[in-house]
């Protein structure tokens, strides 16, 4: 009997509703916990995750049977929920529409893995949107700079 055998190694790249700096430091290894749990549940694989106060990495080997935008559906809506039992925030958290997602050969994955675990180093020196425009020109992905993201630029 023949078995399927894959490598689905995916970047999901998301931002906070609004690009509102929610997610503190404080939060951030529980989100992280609380993420890889859903994407284990869905049978795929937690490689590296990281982010910010206002976006996420995650790292995934994908499972074959899941589609990504399934995948980034459940982990949107089940973090949602969960940030929002929680009351961390004044306001109702939630992940703003849309996230990016970029595909690694097995090569890619430890410098991938420690980019995404460095975010908030990385984040002292780049700002998202640069990095999140600069991933998209790197991939050769055609967009829209008005359909990227609502950006909230520093005051």
């Amino acid at each position: 009997m023949a078995d399927t055998y894959t490598q689905i190694i995916i970047q999901l790249v998301f931002a906070v509703e609004g690009r509102q700096s929610l997610i503190s430091p404080n939060y951030q290894e529980e989100v992280n916990k609380y993420i890889t749990g859903i994407v284990t549940n869905k049978r795929s694989k937690m490689l590296a995750i990281n982010g910010t106060p206002d976006h996420i990495h995650i790292l995934v080997g994908l499972n074959p049977a899941q589609a990504i935008s399934d995948l980034v559906r459940d982990i949107k809506t089940g973090s949602n929920e969960w940030m929002n039992e929680k009351r961390w925030f004044r306001e109702k958290f939630s992940w703003q529409e849309g996230y990016g997602a970029f595909s690694y050969s097995r090569s890619q994955l430890d410098r991938v893995a420690k980019y995404v675990i460095n975010q908030p180093a990385h984040h002292a020196k780049r700002s998202f949107k640069d990095e999140y425009f600069a991933l998209l020109r790197k991939f050769e992905i055609e967009f829209k700079d008005e359909y990227v993201f609502d950006w909230v630029e520093p005051a």
